[in-house]
């Protein structure tokens, strides 16, 4: 390229920023790919290219972008490139309701009234942490949230355009973006809603009482259910709330931090709606929900997520969770193997996030050592995936988690057995009423039934039945008025006879 610089070695620079963030920032720029390749030539489009998709490759490897060098003088590059940018750029009107998900940004800026304000630019709990990392300043998710989705719209066939980072897959010759096909927020919800990726036919067999039984019946995994930009978001409002409660800011029972005395014990949790008993306590308070115990309410972005897990099919609408443990994992604690309390009704669900690991199931989890288990059923649980239990997964299969490798959050969902709620409990108004998203199927059947209803309403067309009607007619009205009618046929047909006579 005449006159432009070539790019530099970014490893250096992508070290300040972790995986997620990098992820992230090359789905935003590979959205903004068009616009930024207006008034290039195609080699430089491609260099540009290139170096997005690199984006995704690991930080600590060493990353060539080709260098290509531009034989056009400025004009001409920026004349022979007019037509790769030209239809991408028109793409992004100020009217465009680019959120991620239907209501999630209008509601999710809405925090609870205890905590700041998560700000567009960022602005997140002065806590000493967040201050000395000041790459946080720059915010990715809150600029993620507001395009994450229009990106994917614009790499999906829903709206017809070609993905971006496939637009130089071979290096010769570049896709002409289509134009693009305005949606309206609940379209966007249910192109989400329809990409959720979900398994219900887990299958472990054992000999229970003498009958072989499936073990892990009624467990569902639900993938994809949040997004990248979404889980950091999230992350970031727990270690605020985290933050809130080693400072004394929330309420006595809500956070818990007991000290580490062995591998595998002393996790951090966050409960939210009920306090909940481990085991007998000190005042001799048996396991189950303390009704004289008082916690902090949902947070309001908690609720966010239980509509959303209610509206995509997660959770049924008859089972609307009205509290919530946070469990907050070092490397190497655990959970150890336990049937949650029938308390809670089922089902209930778990969602995943900084870390990956492994649920196990089994009616008879061995201990292995500190923080280890051996069960018969494993389940991995992807990032921002929900792992919904219910029946024998619930009931009859015990489950645990072995220590994980790395820092790891989970928010389980629970909704409480009435009878048992706390003392003084009221039912959060904005999670009452909730119903799910139609599916395709029920989309279908719902428009079938509506046309049979109208098809049933409207009077026959044919001939036969205009001439029933019209027996039917005369017949209930013997008033020459309408029988002579009838005779005399249409009014034109007698004017025009009546011209002949004259």
């Amino acid at each position: 390229m005449t006159g432009h610089a070539k790019p530099q070695n970014p490893d250096d620079f992508l070290l300040n920023y972790d995986d997620n963030e990098v992820r992230i920032a090359a789905e935003f720029l590979s959205n903004w790919l068009p616009f930024l390749a207006r008034g290039l030539c195609q080699s430089c489009t491609h260099t540009i290219s290139h170096s997005i998709r690199s984006l995704n490759t690991e930080r600590d490897a060493a990353v060539s972008t080709p260098s290509i060098d531009c034989k056009e003088d400025s004009a001409n590059c920026s004349a022979r490139s007019d037509w790769i940018a030209k239809d991408g750029a028109d793409n992004y009107g100020d009217d465009d309701d680019t959120h991620s998900l239907g209501s999630w940004k209008d509601e999710a800026d809405r925090l609870s009234e205890q905590t700041v304000e998560a700000s567009s630019t960022s602005e997140v709990l002065n806590s000493s942490a967040r201050q000395q990392s000041p790459r946080f300043k720059k915010s990715w998710a809150d600029m993620a949230m507001e395009d994450e989705l229009a990106a994917e719209e614009d790499n999906e066939d829903s709206n017809g355009l070609v993905e971006a980072n496939d637009s130089f897959s071979e290096g010769t010759s570049v896709a002409v973006a289509k134009p693009k096909v305005a949606l309206s927020r609940d379209q966007r919800e249910y192109i989400r809603f329809s990409g959720v990726q979900r398994k219900k036919d887990f299958i472990c067999l054992e000999r229970i009482n003498g009958k072989l039984v499936n073990i892990v019946d009624g467990l569902e995994l639900h993938k994809a259910v949040f997004s990248a930009a979404e889980q950091k978001r999230i992350v970031s409002y727990v270690e605020e709330l985290e933050e809130m409660g080693r400072n004394g800011k929330l309420k006595s029972r809500t956070y818990t931090a007991p000290q580490k005395w062995m591998r595998g014990k002393g996790r951090i949790t966050l409960q939210f709606g009920c306090c909940y008993n481990y085991a007998t306590d000190k005042r001799g308070n048996p396991p189950g929900i303390l009704k004289a115990e008082i916690v902090d309410p949902l947070p309001h972005l908690f609720k966010v997520m239980i509509k959303r897990l209610v509206w995509w099919h997660v959770l049924p609408p008859f089972c609307v969770p009205d509290s919530c443990i946070v469990n907050i994992y070092e490397e190497g604690d655990c959970i150890p193997p336990h049937i949650d309390n029938h308390e809670f009704v089922r089902p209930f669900c778990t969602v995943s996030f900084l870390s990956e690991c492994d649920i196990l199931f089994g009616s008879n989890l061995k201990i292995a050592g500190p923080g280890e288990f051996e069960g018969a059923f494993a389940i991995p649980l992807p990032l921002g995936s929900v792992l919904v239990l219910n029946g024998n997964g619930a009931d009859v299969a015990k489950h645990c988690i072995p220590a994980v490798p790395s820092r790891r959050i989970s928010i389980t969902f629970r909704r409480m057995d009435e009878t048992k709620r706390p003392i003084g409990y009221t039912p959060e108004p904005d999670l009452q009423g909730l119903q799910p998203l139609l599916d395709e199927e029920e989309r279908f059947r719902k428009d079938n039934a509506s046309r049979n209803r109208r098809a049933s309403r409207r009077p026959g067309d044919g001939r036969e039945s205009r001439i029933d009607r019209g027996r039917g007619l005369a017949s209930e009205n013997p008033n020459p008025r309408y029988s002579g009618r009838t005779r005399q046929g249409p009014p034109n047909r007698r004017r025009f006879q009546s011209n002949l006579e004259y």
